[in-house]
């Protein structure tokens, strides 16, 4: 729908010899009654024109009067421009959604541009917990819904595997090793606890035997940190699969990074442009003349880089990778860090607006409302494995995108096992079965679902709101797209099943009447191509039955 108006608005526009360059706004009224959509373009012209916004829109709705897809073109308010249907319209558009299919759902907003997601990125030193799930349902996403809208997307996983965390990963498992043999070794006081460090140590142990028993951490601890951080990263792949989340394109390692020198040939970029000075024997980064509120260590006074430093030559290789946009998902408590990389950016001579960070909220798990520790197998956080066993990766993934990254979570076991329309993910699941059911009936009746079916029986103002919410179903995947908000997806999901579930309980769609059954039966199918089709770019399955 949104295509056929911003047309018919483009034709006015060049009738009344007035351009513009910015897109025309297209929205949905907030009430049924103001229309099936709505635009406000005549007061963002009213400035350029020099003229009240309602002349304007007066001059535009003249050129618009004729249009055979437009029952009603009327002016509210201050001039915004509101616009029903013809039934005859919805009726042929339903045709071409039922005909084409994916490619009447889709509008190409990306053209080609190459985008570069980086997601989860976790560090390697333990199973992967409920927030980094949340990222990684909102990453992989977010990363289907650009590649649909017409993207060339990259997935990346940035390893942390050269800091402190995984030393201390590898002395935490060197000291249970040496504790399960029998030595009398010290456990760090901040190492890594949980059942899965005490897993680990046994699984050294039956790979190694007692190759490393009663030696110093500093004779063998490279041997195992490696040999831990790698079953770590493993795991993690392991735990990302099982959750549905697509094979990451890049695996970038900070280790490397340092090894083939980018660091230090970043650092050395800086320095070249006057943005590095020493002071009280460390190396600065001037970040506050982009606009950071202070300036960044990269060197310390002991010679070791921080970790802002590898963080310089990761987003400077980003950038030279030309990518027309970079997308971070970081955890909340990362804000902070934003400012500064758009420093780095800066200082050499990057756009900062192909730069984008979604901001990642943690996860509250709820049982009876309460707050609830499912187990102490990884310490003290639920592992993504846990909830996959619990509730299954469909659910969880759904549950996570029912709201803006940026919005705390409350998980509520009862809630997500629920089978009612309490449970959002099986609300929208079983409108899917439900509709498979309603299919594989007719077919068994003989009954066809043809593209030639004549929908003018579907009169019912139940009907024509579901056809209305099918065509609206593009213009919600380019909103999600271009705002980057694949929660958008979510919401419309459940409004779309909820729609179609009063529809069934009060229609029955199939009878003795085979031209009105056969309509039925054609919405209900246009109804599942669209329900398969969000649900597959949220990363979620769209069983046949429930």
């Amino acid at each position: 729908m949104k295509r056929d108006v911003a047309a018919l608005l483009a034709e006015a526009l060049d009738a009344l010899c007035v351009s513009t360059r910015q897109p025309v706004e297209i929205e949905v009224p907030r009430e049924e009654s103001f229309g099936d959509l709505s635009t406000p373009l005549a007061m963002g012209l009213a400035k350029v024109l020099k003229k009240p916004p309602k002349k304007i829109a007066e001059d535009i709705v003249s050129r618009l009067k004729n249009s055979s897809i437009l029952d009603k073109v009327e002016i509210a308010g201050p001039g915004f421009i509101n616009f029903t249907f013809t039934k005859s319209y919805l009726y042929s558009s339903l045709q071409q959604l039922l005909r084409a299919e994916k490619s009447y759902l889709r509008e190409n907003i990306g053209e080609g541009k190459k985008v570069l997601v980086e997601f989860v990125s976790a560090n390697p030193t333990g199973p992967l917990h409920i927030g980094h799930a949340r990222g990684a349902a909102m990453g992989n996403a977010l990363c289907n819904l650009l590649e649909e809208s017409g993207f060339r997307v990259d997935r990346e996983y940035y390893v942390n595997d050269a800091g402190r965390q995984v030393k201390l990963l590898g002395l935490s498992v060197y000291a249970r090793y040496q504790q399960l043999l029998g030595i009398d070794v010290t456990f760090p006081a901040d190492g890594y606890r949980g059942q899965y460090i005490d897993d680990e140590a046994a699984a050294l142990f039956a790979d190694a035997g007692e190759r490393y028993k009663g030696a110093r951490f500093d004779a063998c601890g490279f041997d195992i940190t490696s040999w831990t951080y790698k079953r770590m990263l493993g795991l993690i792949r392991k735990d990302l699969k099982r959750f549905g989340v697509k094979e990451f394109d890049t695996w970038v390692s900070e280790k490397e990074i340092f090894t083939r020198g980018a660091v230090t040939s970043a650092i050395e970029a800086l320095k070249q442009k006057g943005c590095i000075y020493e002071h009280d024997h460390a190396l600065w980064f001037r970040s506050t003349t982009f606009n950071d509120d202070k300036d960044r260590v990269v060197i310390k006074r002991d010679g070791d880089y921080t970790y802002f430093a590898s963080d310089i030559a990761y987003h400077k290789n980003k950038l030279d990778r030309g990518y027309d946009i970079i997308i971070d998902i970081w955890g909340a408590d990362h804000h902070g860090y934003i400012p500064r990389i758009e420093s780095v950016m800066q200082a050499f001579g990057y756009d900062i607006t192909k730069f984008k960070v979604i901001l990642v909220q943690m996860v509250n798990l709820l049982k009876h409302g309460e707050p609830f520790q499912m187990s102490k197998r990884a310490g003290t956080f639920v592992t993504l494995s846990d909830i996959i066993d619990l509730v299954g990766a469909d659910t969880t993934k759904f549950i996570f995108l029912t709201r803006k990254a940026d919005s705390h979570l409350d998980f509520d076991l009862d809630i997500v096992t629920a089978t009612s329309a309490e449970n959002p993910v099986f609300y929208v699941q079983y409108a899917n079965a439900r509709i498979s059911s309603i299919l594989a009936n007719a077919q068994e009746q003989g009954i066809e679902i043809g593209h030639g079916t004549d929908l003018s029986q579907l009169t019912a103002p139940a009907e024509q709101g579901l056809i209305k919410k099918l065509l609206l179903y593009p213009m919600v995947l380019e909103n999600a797209a271009r705002s980057l908000e694949p929660h958008r997806i979510t919401f419309y999901l459940q409004e779309l099943a909820g729609m179609f579930h009063t529809y069934y309980h009060n229609h029955r769609v199939i009878g003795d009447d085979l031209a009105l059954s056969g309509a039925r039966l054609s919405l209900c199918r246009g109804i599942k191509i669209v329900l398969n089709d969000a649900l597959g770019i949220l990363g979620v399955s769209a069983p046949e039955k429930m």
